[in-house]
């Protein structure tokens, strides 16, 4: 899972001031299909969007686990509960892996948290929402988990090495909560009457969050035209929900539940999905701090950071 584009405009060329022919050296490199390492020289908004990126990611892993972990002493079962505990450790080993990738870009784990726990840095919308049903772990492992290995499959082709790297890996342990969350989402749509009601109560709040997963339309991303140029993002925001709604309309409409979109549908002409507009408005405000969970994720994680003070004390005193 990870962070989404911010409306954040971009006010000049953010190459104005570059070296013309490093530049086009780096971007004749990108255009061969060649990795960038951590070594090689690549323009100071390539590095900024980069770590931006892969810190909203990362973040996203760490506040992610948070909605689906609170379900843990709750899971309806044992082996649910195995699989909830491995799927909340994975989450939170992602978040590893990402902040690793964007400290080779020049920025510290320790400024990262603190920005994290500030507010000043992003992370995915969707980790600000209430989880009030064991449903509520099963939409989010299906198609929360969907919508990210969407997203992370394609990046994964992207220009910058390390960062392609930790994704591949990642979407190979995403595969598998997906499937554990489809399995989830199949039990309860077969189970009984209130079981298969708590599913679509949840489907339903769940909606809007996962249209806002990708991003904000690409006409009004700020970032998406230059993370394209040089292929840190290989499709747009746009073209990701596509290729979402493409493979997991069916897939809903298969199990017999109801999307809450009266608006939906497959214009037969342009084979586009057509949708009611998730409310853009909604999705900035929960970005920038003001969802309806915002306060109590990031006091969670404020607290848990502080509790683990000492043992980053210890290694500190060790090395």
């Amino acid at each position: 899972m990870y962070g989404t584009t911010t409306f954040t405009d971009l006010k000049q060329s953010p190459v104005a001031d570059e070296d013309p022919d490093k530049l086009a050296a780096f971007e004749s490199r990108i255009a061969r299909g060649e990795k960038i390492e951590p070594p090689d020289w690549m323009p100071a908004e390539y590095r900024r969007q980069l770590i931006r990126m892969i810190e909203q990611h990362a973040h996203s892993e760490i506040m992610g686990a948070l909605p689906e972990g609170k379900w843990i002493p709750y899971a309806p079962g044992f082996r649910r509960k195995l699989a909830l505990v491995a799927k909340v450790q994975d989450e939170v080993g992602h978040a590893q892996l990402l902040y690793r990738a964007a400290e080779t870009l020049g920025k510290s784990r320790e400024q990262m948290i603190d920005d994290l726990l500030s507010g000043k840095s992003k992370y995915s919308n969707v980790f600000n929402y209430p989880t009030p049903t064991w449903a509520d772990t099963a939409v989010i492992a299906w198609l929360i988990d969907a919508g990210a290995i969407i997203n992370q499959n394609t990046n994964a082709e992207g220009s910058y090495g390390p960062y392609c790297r930790a994704l591949k890996r990642i979407c190979y342990e995403e595969s598998f909560h997906l499937k554990y969350g489809y399995d989830s989402v199949v039990t309860l749509a077969n189970g009984t009457p209130a079981q298969r009601a708590m599913l679509q109560d949840a489907l339903n709040r769940w909606w809007r969050p996962i249209m806002h997963f990708h991003g904000p339309p690409d006409k009004i991303s700020a970032h998406t035209e230059i993370l394209m140029r040089w292929k840190v993002k290989i499709k747009t925001n746009d073209e990701m929900r596509q290729e979402f709604l493409d493979q997991y309309v069916p897939k809903i409409w298969e199990l017999g539940l109801t999307v809450p979109d009266p608006n939906l549908r497959k214009n037969p002409d342009t084979g586009v999905w057509e949708f009611s507009d998730p409310d853009w408005d909604e999705f900035k405000r929960v970005i920038n701090g003001d969802g309806p969970c915002n306060a109590e994720r990031l006091g969670i994680r404020r607290v848990a950071h502080e509790d683990g003070a000492w043992v980053r004390a210890a290694l500190a005193a060790a090395n």
